[in-house]
């Protein structure tokens, strides 16, 4: 650090817009977002925990995803929010360390969910006889625990590394974000679950095995297409502008989408629900 260097204590964040005009509407559509994340994702939840015929594997990750999809908007949103309220907004250096923390960790911690959502359909998929051996709760809940200390880690490192250096310079913020994604355990689990559809002879049974992958396969295409349409792209004043929108979008809106694409296209789900709904109304 140089003798004319003075350590930045604080950071201007820019927002999403810098326009008064669309603030106002901006507010409202993002509360709204905002409300139906909670909503559906604690929806999700509750209907897992209490249905005994969800009690599978598959949709014990789905809550936890749906966990941490509401943390990580809760994260960002709130924010957000105030950023719509006010012409500019301030954070201290130590409040900005964290908040990185915490996108960091619930960011990678979604990343090796998804990896783990794709195992669990490969071996229901390409191994159907040995599903609730191999799957069991006991590795379940294993899996998950290394997914939180291993996104614990990875968080920690990231941001240790990021903050060590010497902030003297302009403490203006437009946009920051760090991930890692496990694309590659991705591609490898669905190549093989792919090539194990493709041998079945029954067109009703390929069917069938690829609806049961659809939804993920979905929420994957969803939020690696946006990071890697973010990162893929040259470096420049309007790329930036551009990856605030984006980010904006995985950070906030995926996390909606991830319980009504699991409601409306899982039959399981949608029966669990019209079970809750029809003893609700008997009572």
């Amino acid at each position: 650090m140089g003798k004319n260097c003075t350590q930045v204590t604080w950071f201007l964040l820019l927002g999403l817009t810098e326009q008064e005009g669309p603030k106002g509407t901006l507010f409202v559509f993002f509360l709204f977002i905002y409300s139906v994340t909670l909503m559906g994702n604690l929806g999700i939840i509750t209907l897992i925990h209490t249905d005994p015929q969800l009690h599978t594997p598959m949709y014990f990750f789905l809550s936890i995803l749906a966990f941490i999809d509401s943390s990580f908007s809760t994260i960002n949103t709130p924010r957000l929010l105030e950023s719509f309220l006010t012409s500019g907004q301030s954070i201290s250096f130590k409040g900005c360390v964290v908040q990185m923390a915490l996108m960091s960790l619930h960011g990678t911690a979604e990343c090796l969910l998804l990896a783990i959502m794709a195992y669990d359909r490969f071996v229901a998929i390409c191994h159907p006889l040995l599903y609730h051996t191999i799957m069991s709760q006991h590795l379940c809940v294993q899996l998950v625990v290394v997914t939180y200390v291993a996104s614990v880690a990875i968080s920690g490192l990231l941001t240790w590394y990021i903050f060590k250096l010497p902030y003297c310079g302009p403490n203006v913020i437009n946009h920051y974000f760090c991930d890692i994604p496990p694309m590659l355990q991705l591609a490898m689990s669905y190549a093989y679950i792919f090539v194990t559809i493709s041998r079945i002879r029954s067109l009703e049974a390929q069917s069938k095995a690829l609806s049961t992958c659809a939804s993920h396969l979905t929420i994957i295409c969803l939020f690696y297409g946006t990071i890697t349409f973010m990162y893929a792209q040259p470096s420049s004043r309007t790329s930036m502008e551009r990856n605030k929108v984006v980010s904006v979008f995985y950070t906030v809106v995926i996390p909606m989408l991830n319980p009504l694409i699991y409601s409306l296209r899982n039959k399981d789900v949608k029966t669990a629900l019209k079970r809750r709904c029809l003893g609700k109304l008997s009572v």
